[in-house]
């Protein structure tokens, strides 16, 4: 007999989304102690964290590619809340890294054209978190590129005019943001923060979570624990607990 049959198989469970997209901050954050596997840990049961990172990424390619990555389902499918987190490559110095640098007003009309596309989906600004690129250790990631065999090609300073770009287009749209540029930088020695002047260390990944769950925290604390705790399942017919409209 098939267990559908067998036990009855109620309602499809709707599990909830995050959804984090961004570069390699992003695809690297679900490594031990990153700052996604932490949010993951943190909404288990309650809600899915997918990481929809790709290391090199600028929002260029960014923008082509999240029309594949989200698209207009019904309600159900629709993310509690979304992360966009570009920026240290788009910020890349042109003359030493032309591939991957975008113009500062490019950046920030990519920017804005990525949240457009999602109110456009049904994803609402205020479900949307912007990131800034995180400030840049020019003397240990001189030493990368170096290694790499090439100049330092990218500069904090720069950096910074791509970060407030990220807080403009945040102000202008309506969304939610996060400013890793200033405040990794009101610790007297952000490079701790680093683990090679530009990607985060085990402590800029907890920095990271500990100031982005709080924005994260309201957008799903009516979130419910998804299925009863296992002390409140009915012993003789489980399926009443289990199969019930009431799923948490």
């Amino acid at each position: 007999m098939a267990l559908c049959e067998a036990a009855g198989c109620g309602s499809a469970l709707s599990w909830p989304r995050l959804l984090l997209f961004g570069d390699s901050i992003t695809q690297f954050s679900f490594q031990q102690g990153g700052w996604g596997a932490s949010l993951a840990d943190k909404l288990v049961r309650k809600c899915d964290v997918l990481n929809r990172g790709f290391s090199g990424y600028n929002t260029r390619w960014a923008k082509i590619i999240l029309p594949r990555l989200i698209r207009k389902g019904n309600s159900l499918d629709i993310p509690v809340a979304v992360t966009i987190f570009f920026g240290a490559n788009d910020s890349a110095l042109k003359d030493e890294n032309p591939k991957q640098h975008i113009p500062l007003e490019e950046y920030a009309a990519n920017l804005k054209s990525m949240v457009q596309y999602l109110k456009s989906v049904d994803i609402p600004e205020n479900r949307v978190i912007l990131i800034t690129p995180t400030p840049l250790c020019e003397t240990a990631w001189e030493k990368e590129c170096i290694i790499q065999g090439c100049k330092l090609n990218r500069l904090n300073s720069v950096v910074g005019e791509y970060a407030n770009a990220c807080l403009q287009v945040a102000q202008d749209c309506g969304t939610d943001v996060l400013n890793l540029w200033t405040l990794m930088q009101d610790s007297q020695d952000f490079s701790s923060y680093l683990s090679d002047g530009l990607h985060l260390s085990p402590k800029g990944n907890e920095f990271l979570f500990s100031h982005l769950w709080p924005v994260i925290e309201k957008k799903v604390s009516s979130l419910p624990l998804l299925l009863p705790y296992w002390r409140d399942v009915a012993e003789a017919k489980p399926e009443l607990s289990l199969l019930g409209d009431g799923d948490h």
